[in-house]
């Protein structure tokens, strides 16, 4: 299996991570094993997972048997916000779950302020890390507050901070103050979720024509144009193929600026500032 000619992104602990990845979040019980393994066929070598998707074994069955060496893999998943309190013993039940010896990402999946747990998991992450059972660490839908008492009261930097990010919520102050502390982006939701119509947008399909590209094409386009990680989902092996062909066009200014006016501040998922589910 040849893998796909996605770039690598660097990460501020010196390590790297591919541009492109595989999202597994709400892939049917039963459904995941099938959905990575043809990711792996395809040529997909970063898969995001998490314990709370529920499918963390499914996800380690397809990579045992791709018989691709792990060194060729990037696999992420997240601590769940029930588990805070008990970071190192949930990352080894994750682990056995994957049956994987380390990720090569790890993230705190809801930064829950109202618990005031994060910080106590963060210490735990670092620790991980140290160990070399994750390779990176990171956080996952962290706002400016959260992420600034992570430096204040530890000084180590996530590596990743994976935000819900769209042209129609673009988190501009977030990302400015990622990119400040060299926090790369990984954008969840890239396509707004298919609960928009961003993808018949005038600005999007006049682009798409330009460049005889699909919409969705153009969309994530814009996003690795400006260095983020992203994770479009789909469940379809032709979907998986097409979402790849992201590195061999380049929007122009006037393209990406068009794109960029589309912002209407409105998120399409929970509020990290209110999400208490535990």
């Amino acid at each position: 299996m040849t893998a796909l000619p996605i770039p690598n992104t660097a990460l501020n602990d010196g390590n790297e991570i591919p541009q492109l990845g595989l999202g597994v979040f709400l892939v049917e019980p039963g459904e995941a094993e099938r959905v990575v393994t043809d990711a792996l066929e395809t040529g997909y070598r970063h898969i995001d997972t998490a314990r709370i998707y529920e499918n963390e074994a499914e996800v380690g069955r397809a990579i045992a048997s791709s018989g691709i060496p792990r060194d060729e893999l990037f696999v992420t998943t997240k601590l769940w916000n029930s588990d805070q309190t008990r970071a190192g013993e949930a990352f080894e039940e994750s682990l056995d779950r994957l049956g994987l010896d380390r990720v090569d990402l790890y993230l705190i999946h809801w930064p829950q302020p109202m618990y005031g747990e994060a910080l106590g998991a963060w210490r735990s992450l670092i620790e991980i890390a140290e160990s070399g059972r994750a390779t990176s660490i990171g956080v996952s839908n962290f706002e400016i507050e959260d992420l600034q008492q992570l430096l204040d009261e530890t000084g180590v930097v996530p590596a990743v901070n994976q935000i819900e990010l769209h042209p129609l919520h673009q988190r501009r102050a977030l990302g400015e103050f990622c990119a400040e502390h060299g926090i790369a982006i990984e954008a969840w939701g890239p396509l707004s979720q298919g609960k928009t119509d961003l993808l018949e947008r005038p600005e999007v399909v006049a682009a798409a024509e330009v460049h005889e590209r699909t919409p969705a094409q153009i969309v994530l386009r814009w996003h690795v144009q400006q260095g983020r990680i992203v994770f479009p989902k789909t469940q379809r092996r032709e979907r998986m193929v097409e979402n790849a062909q992201l590195f061999d066009f380049t929007l122009s200014d006037a393209e990406m600026t068009a794109i960029d006016a589309l912002e209407l501040g409105t998120n399409l998922g929970p509020d990290p500032r209110t999400f208490d589910v535990r």
